[in-house]
């Protein structure tokens, strides 16, 4: 983990600890070939390391198939989703309206919305399809705990979107919104880069009959080229300020300071606690900026 998901974590743990509740971890391994049970390690002992421990059993997503499909079956008996043949070019080939884009890329135009039993017999017979939820029209309002009104036309913006792939693993999308129901999620804190995906995750909720939980999403951290930081990247890895010999309090105040909860002195994660509040973190985007860090944390 670097400096910017682990400061999520760490307003994701005091939020829960905050109010009196639980923090949970959950594994979103759903790309097999990328997550390797070495990287599951490694994000553990950053997570044990800063105090961040959790209060449940992990819930590990690769291990949730069944839950998945089950949730789509039940999508699917009530006409909700349907099976997609489309390649990503053949959709960017056929999107020609310039306001149909979201960070997926260009809205999907409905293309296999309605095929008959018979087409979709036929290109099953070369193409194993992914589903694709019917997105409802109209704007999904719902309030954020930090950044306030927040609406989109998810029909629009997105177009129908995929709940499962083609090689038949749950999307994102769907997982999370399975899971987060599963555990009795009842507040979100994540970065702001997952804004856009909230309303598509609410109509989900809704169609299956779910329990939507508050969200707060907070902006990200940037290096100073102005992207968000990369995973191991350099000097922003937990890993390698926890092989320093690096104090977790000092680390934790760098994160308070960022956070809007310091002033960038060492701090313990009870007395960030009790400073807690939404209202204190900020509203724009935090700069990482790498000469900053090493004199924050003494790393010269």
């Amino acid at each position: 983990m670097h400096l910017g998901n682990i400061r999520s974590a760490l307003l994701g743990w005091l939020q829960a600890h905050a109010a009196g509740g639980r923090f949970l971890l959950r594994i979103e391994d759903l790309d097999r070939a990328r997550c390797k049970p070495q990287h599951v390690d490694d994000l553990m002992r950053d997570l044990e390391w800063l105090g961040l421990t959790w209060d449940e059993t992990p819930l590990i997503q690769s291990q949730r198939d069944d839950v998945y499909r089950d949730a789509i079956a039940k999508l699917e008996r009530a006409g909700l989703v349907y099976p997609c043949f489309c390649t990503r070019g053949e959709i960017a080939r056929a999107a020609s309206a310039p306001h149909g884009l979201s960070e997926e890329g260009p809205r999907y135009p409905g293309t296999c919305a309605h095929l008959t039993t018979e087409q979709i017999a036929e290109r099953a017979r070369t193409r194993a399809p992914a589903y694709r939820f019917r997105a409802r029209p109209g704007e999904v309002r719902f309030e954020d705990q930090l950044l306030g009104p927040y609406s989109q036309d998810v029909d629009a913006v997105v177009g129908d979107f995929v709940v499962r792939r083609n090689d038949g693993v749950a999307s994102y999308q769907l997982a999370v919104v399975v899971d987060d129901a599963a555990s009795g999620i009842t507040h979100v804190l994540r970065g702001d880069d997952l804004l856009s995906s909230t309303p598509r995750q609410l109509q989900l909720y809704a169609a299956l009959g779910l329990t939507a939980p508050a969200f707060l999403h907070v902006p990200l951290v940037f290096g100073e080229d102005g992207k968000r930081l990369a995973k191991r990247e350099g000097a922003f890895a937990l890993a390698e300020l926890r092989e320093r010999g690096l104090p977790p309090e000092r680390v934790l105040g760098l994160l308070a300071a960022w956070s809007g909860l310091g002033d960038g002195s060492p701090v313990t994660l009870q007395e960030l606690v009790s400073r807690f509040h939404p209202d204190a973190l900020p509203r724009t985007p935090v700069v990482a900026r790498e000469a900053v860090l090493v004199e924050a944390l003494g790393l010269r």
